[in-house]
């Protein structure tokens, strides 16, 4: 049963209480392995479900336009201040809904229509806003954008930099959405302060080992940090933004009034509660843990033939070509999902084929690992992994390795649901 309860909820909508205990069950039957994905504690759960969700608070800490803000001035603050410990940086915007309008805040504040900037191409493992041609920021500035290697599969800073030189953008990107290495921020740093460029950090998906320790900083390299408080950070779904003292006027006006009205009060709440779990022991040890199968399970994977994008991981992702395996990465996707393991298909760098059919996959440990699984159980995950891309059509084997998915998760308990 979901943890809360849902006794007010069963009683007045009951269709909608048992799509919620029936997305519970889910999520506790299943490897889940999206990489973007986790679970939040259920003290995060209970404070994005209280009467905050009642209160509008535009404006910020002691400078609201409603009244009624004793409370809500300092959850905020409690969450700013959370954060700047936790990351040791000088300003920090909790208000942000989510990752993509936190990166929109960032060019608001620091870019004009029509101005130049770089970033990982999306086909290469960047995000839809650094710059993609679908989405407003490809529309609205002009992108030029750097790559990984083909042979390789990791960013080449020399790349990076002869574009930076050539190109002279107003702001560089580093981050990105699939990116199974480790990001050199003092490299970027280097490069952007070379050729005068602002330097964003998009640690959306790493966060969470950079706060426990088991990922490099972006602190004293970026101007600018966004990232969102979910995935491996364990958060509620939201986003924040942090940067340098000199930057904090230009991106506290560029979300509010800029691109939004007032913060959901509920969300900062599950955030300040997710930041100072992330300032616990506890927290470390799980971030190094998320690594140590990551790593585990990628070694075990190539055993089993699958090509993995650079040849392994250094954080929670792994990228995978699955051209090697005649399967593509959609069909592959949904055959695991039958068997219990949920990922996405996703493309490759140099992908022949098409975003909606590609020819990978993208996976990550950091919610196996919340659930209390190790790196013992990454060579078990692999083998079912590969018995289930390699019987894509069968649904009898399908359903019998969902079924001891199910058996293994019975010994490892999920915040937010009970059994």
């Amino acid at each position: 049963m979901h943890e809360p309860g849902l006794r007010h909820l069963a009683a007045a909508d009951p269709t909608l209480a048992a799509l919620v205990e029936g997305e519970a069950q889910r999520q506790h039957d299943k490897l889940r392995m999206i990489a973007s994905e986790n679970y939040v504690s259920t003290a995060v759960l209970e404070a994005c479900g209280t009467v905050l969700n009642n209160k509008y608070s535009e404006g910020y800490p002691g400078k609201r336009y409603y009244e009624g803000q004793q409370f809500c001035d300092q959850i905020e603050t409690l969450a700013i201040e959370r954060a700047r410990a936790l990351f040791g940086t000088e300003h920090a915007n909790v208000q942000t809904y989510s990752g993509s309008p936190a990166n929109l805040a960032v060019y608001l504040a620091f870019m004009d229509p029509g101005d130049k900037f770089l970033s990982l191409e999306l086909s290469q493992g960047g995000h839809l806003t650094h710059g993609s041609p679908v989405s407003a920021t490809g529309k609205w500035f002009r992108p030029v954008h750097y790559t990984v290697g083909r042979e390789s599969g990791r960013i080449d800073l020399d790349q990076v930099r002869d574009i930076a030189r050539n190109e002279r953008p107003k702001m560089i990107f580093c981050g990105g959405t699939a990116i199974p290495r480790t990001i050199d921020f003092p490299a970027f740093a280097a490069i952007a302060q070379e050729v005068g460029a602002i330097l964003v950090a998009d640690i959306a998906h790493i966060a969470g080992l950079i706060a426990g320790g088991a990922h490099p900083s972006p602190v004293g390299y970026a101007d600018v940090i966004t990232t969102t408080t979910h995935k491996t950070l364990r958060g509620p779904r939201g986003a924040m933004i942090m940067a340098k003292a000199e930057h904090a006027a230009a991106i506290d006006k560029a979300v509010f009034p800029g691109l939004q009205g007032g913060p959901h009060n509920h969300t900062t709440a599950g955030i300040a509660v997710a930041l100072h779990e992330a300032a616990q022991p506890t927290f470390k040890a799980y971030a190094h843990q998320v690594i140590v199968n990551a790593k585990a399970l990628a070694a075990a994977l190539t055993g089993h033939g699958f090509d993995l994008v650079s040849g392994g991981t250094d954080n929670h992702l792994l990228l995978i070509d699955l051209t090697g395996k005649g399967v593509e990465g959609k069909p592959a996707a949904k055959a695991l999902d039958a068997a219990g393991i949920e990922l996405n298909f996703n493309t490759v760098p140099y992908d022949p084929r098409k975003p909606w059919s590609p020819s990978g996959i993208r996976l990550g440990t950091a919610a196996l690992t919340t659930r209390g699984l190790t790196e013992q159980h990454m060579p078990q995950v692999a083998a079912w992994m590969a018995e289930a891309v390699g019987a894509v059509a069968d649904t009898a084997t399908l359903d019998r390795i969902a079924g001891e998915v199910r058996d293994l998760l019975k010994g490892f308990p999920m915040p937010g649901y009970t059994g």
